[in-house]
Parts: C-alpha cells; sequence; structure tokens
C-alpha cells in the first residue's frame, strides 16, 4: 500500500479463484465499511471499475 495523502491511498489487490478480493484492512476502516455492509461496483468499460458503499451511491443519487 502507498500513502498518497491523509486521506488517501492506493493499494493493488489479488482476485482470487472464484472472482473475490480482499479489501484491505485501511480502506475498511477509513470508508466505514463492516461484515454485512453491502458495496457497489460502478463500471465503464474505457474507465474501469470503482467500488463504493451502497449508501455513498444512494445518497449521490439523491442530490441530484
Amino acid at each position: 500500500m502507498k500513502k498518497v495523502a491523509k486521506d488517501k491511498f492506493i493499494v493493488s489487490v489479488k482476485v482470487g479463484e472464484k472472482g473475490q478480493i480482499i479489501v484491505p484492512k485501511e480502506a475498511r476502516e477509513m470508508f466505514n465499511i463492516h461484515p454485512g455492509d453491502t458495496l457497489m461496483v460502478l463500471g465503464k468499460k474505457d474507465r474501469g471499475i470503482a467500488i463504493m458503499k451502497a449508501d455513498a451511491v444512494y445518497n449521490l443519487m439523491e442530490e441530484k
């Protein structure tokens, strides 16, 4: 993991045989992710993917 700034970091994860990834402890702590939480995977073929907590996605949708 590389610390970019106080509230940012970049880390690589490997995809397991079942297509699963591990969310690093630092990310779980920073984004308050706990077992049982729902995450959303958003993607656009030419831009890549992002993973967000479901409530954050719904909050973004309500802002418009």
